[in-house]
């Protein structure tokens, strides 16, 4: 079932905040890239090509680029993992 999340800049031009109209994480979550961890989304996020690191809480997820990514290109890609992501 697709996760249906809303997605907020945030002050840092670096993250974007997705809040969900359900719970995604039981307590906080924080991980970076090359992380293994047991979580189906936090894993298929910390996947993505441009994504340094994660973090999640109950309702929502901040993801944090790298320098040389670009949102245009990559929120499509978030997107996707919300969509095809089962948790």
């Amino acid at each position: 079932m697709a996760i249906d999340v809303r997605p907020e800049r945030t002050p840092n031009p670096n993250a974007m905040k997705f809040t969900a109209a359900r719970q995604l994480f039981n307590g906080r979550l924080i991980a970076k890239k090359g992380d293994n961890v047991d979580h189906p989304l936090a894993q298929k996020l910390l996947e993505l090509n441009g994504v340094d690191n994660i973090f999640g809480y109950e309702h929502f997820v901040t993801v944090n680029k790298t320098f040389d990514a670009d949102w245009n290109d990559l929120l499509p890609e978030i997107e996707k993992v919300f969509e095809t992501t089962s948790i």
